[in-house]
């Protein structure tokens, strides 16, 4: 039977029904048209782990600033891809730019953001998880984004950059704002609120960095203004469109991953069982959570120049997007891929990207999934949904629920 994939693809990215469940339209689009040209927008989609990983990987596939800066090559009208350029054009960050800029960003960033320093925030996320279970415990029925996968990664990532503790929560609702401008169909007005949410976010962190300039401290935010190679450094521009990449990214993704890992285990309760009788598997456990609801369903990339991808030619400038979240379930890498298995052996998903622009904070947010889960099964003997059934927030790039409400037994 035809498959028509620019309906299944249509439904994923701008209807109710197929973020419910992306995933049996990225099977029947994977299995029929792996690789397909959209008659409607002229996007290729790609669906297969080993092309997205290679689209990823490959230099010749960029961001495309050269061709004006829409990241998303056109898709969704003209109206939105002229506010997408004029949101991310003065964004000087590492998200949006190719080589050289990117190298040089990364690169000064990266000396910045080391392994050393991430590593020692376990012991201050382990200080911040634990006031927060104790809260949980006190009302026993909560909805666990609210009470603990939005505070804590933000908590986490204010204290890495340097935000004070006042200020953090009225970004959960600028940088959800903000996020408009990764996805390929943003929802009617949605992109003026993120122009809001940028500006905001701007004028925020161009005082904060102005402060630290004069009164540096001991984070992150300070040790970029400090870094210096060859004589480069980051500009205020760079300074502040860094900043507010790395806190946006550094708790909104971490919450889907706890939110989206929680429901997982909380729908499949042998899963959950056999987590707690072994507490050993709770890094595979996180790698799973990852791989079986990725908070990154997709990544887009211009053919920077004519390039040759799985057998089809793909022209210069052409946007192709590769479906993390459907790679992420192929089964010539993955056995039984919509089998939840917290102990699967040999398990790589692309849900922090490949390449130049793979997630600068993995390694924070696996710290943060292992050490909410160890903490949620010491102190709880049981956690259970509660109420209706949890419902997904209306974008794609970004997988998470809007609510997920539990109720919890303290031991």
């Amino acid at each position: 039977m035809a498959v028509d994939v620019d309906r299944l693809v249509g439904e994923v990215l701008a209807t109710e029904e197929g973020r419910a469940d992306p995933y049996s339209r990225y099977e029947a689009v994977r299995s029929t048209a792996p690789v397909h040209r959209s008659s409607e927008s002229g996007a290729w989609y790609l669906t297969r782990y080993v092309d997205c990983k290679n689209v990823l990987h490959d230099p010749r596939f960029g961001r495309g600033t050269e061709f004006g800066g829409d990241h998303f090559g056109g898709l969704g009208g003209t109206d939105a891809a002229r506010r997408r350029q004029e949101l991310t054009s003065g964004a000087r960050n590492m998200l949006f730019a190719d080589p050289p800029d990117h190298t040089s960003l990364r690169g000064l960033v990266s000396r910045a953001f080391t392994p050393r320093r991430v590593e020692t925030l376990r012991t201050t996320i382990v200080a911040l998880v634990e006031p927060l279970l104790d809260a949980m415990a006190d009302v026993g029925t909560v909805d666990v984004l609210d009470a603990l996968a939005f505070p804590l990664p933000v908590a986490v990532i204010g204290e890495l950059i340097g935000v004070p503790p006042d200020d953090r929560p009225a970004f959960r609702s600028l940088v959800r704002d903000s996020t408009a401008m990764i996805e390929a169909l943003p929802a009617p007005g949605a992109l003026e609120r993120a122009e809001h949410a940028m500006v905001t976010m701007a004028d925020y962190f161009g005082k904060l960095v102005e402060q630290r300039r004069a009164e540096p401290a001991d984070d992150l935010l300070s040790a970029m203004i400090a870094v210096e190679d060859a004589g480069d450094r980051l500009s205020i521009d760079e300074l502040v469109a860094t900043a507010i990449l790395l806190f946006g990214a550094g708790f909104e993704t971490t919450t889907n991953l706890i939110g989206n890992g929680l429901f997982s285990l909380l729908r499949h309760p042998a899963q959950l069982d056999r987590l707690r009788t072994d507490p050993t598997l709770i890094p595979a456990a996180v790698e799973e959570m990852l791989r079986y609801e990725s908070p990154v369903q997709l990544d887009a990339r211009l053919a920077l120049e004519s390039a040759e991808v799985a057998g089809h030619s793909v022209d210069r400038g052409t946007l192709v997007i590769t479906f993390l979240g459907a790679a992420n379930r192929d089964p010539e890498v993955f056995t039984a891929p919509d089998r939840f298995d917290i102990g699967r052996a040999n398990n790589h998903p692309l849900s922090f990207g490949w390449g130049i622009h793979h997630c600068l904070g993995t390694h924070l947010a696996r710290a943060e999934g292992q050490i909410v889960l160890d903490r949620l099964l010491d102190r709880f003997s049981s956690i259970e949904l509660e109420g209706p059934e949890p419902h997904w927030r209306p974008s794609v790039t970004l997988r998470g629920l809007e609510h997920l409400c539990v109720e919890v037994t303290p031991r």
